[in-house]
């Protein structure tokens, strides 16, 4: 299994708001799977690199790499107490069952969004996006190597 994080470098107390982009991969559904995320501080202009998670998670489908990935990314940041998260992901399918537009109708699913939902609480606010994989190329990138090097 590999796993790269970029240590959290030492930021001043009081993050006000991350920026999180993640994704989710299997090469075959299922198939060897993987998760990136990117984190940012984005109360920085520019937004300052906060930490990135590129990890194999073994045999799993697309979904749940997907959350995976997010559930990873917000246990990495959940130290820094921000008061708000955006979040930036290219699977509509997650994006929208966090959002409550759709229901959770695969049962290995139903845990993982219960901890992302969980993880969430946390923030005062949530803005979750679904983005198009073009938009979402650092997070991919960070899938294909660990995928790559697995």
């Amino acid at each position: 299994m590999t796993q790269t994080s970029l240590p959290f470098d030492g930021a001043p107390d009081g993050v006000d708001e991350i920026l999180l982009f993640c994704d989710g991969g299997s090469r075959g559904n299922p198939g060897p799977s993987a998760i990136g995320a990117v984190v940012y501080d984005a109360s920085t202009d520019p937004p300052r690199l906060l930490t990135s998670v590129s990890e194999c998670i073994g045999v799993t489908t697309n979904n749940v790499a997907e959350y995976r990935a997010l559930i990873a990314a917000l246990e990495a940041v959940a130290h820094l107490h921000a008061r708000a998260v955006h979040v930036r992901a290219d699977s509509l399918l997650m994006v929208k069952q966090l959002q409550g537009e759709y229901r959770v109708k695969n049962r290995n699913l139903v845990p993982l969004y219960a901890e992302a939902r969980r993880l969430l609480g946390a923030y005062q606010e949530v803005d979750l996006q679904h983005v198009r994989r073009e938009e979402n190329v650092d997070a991919d990138a960070l899938v294909n190597a660990a995928l790559d090097a697995g």
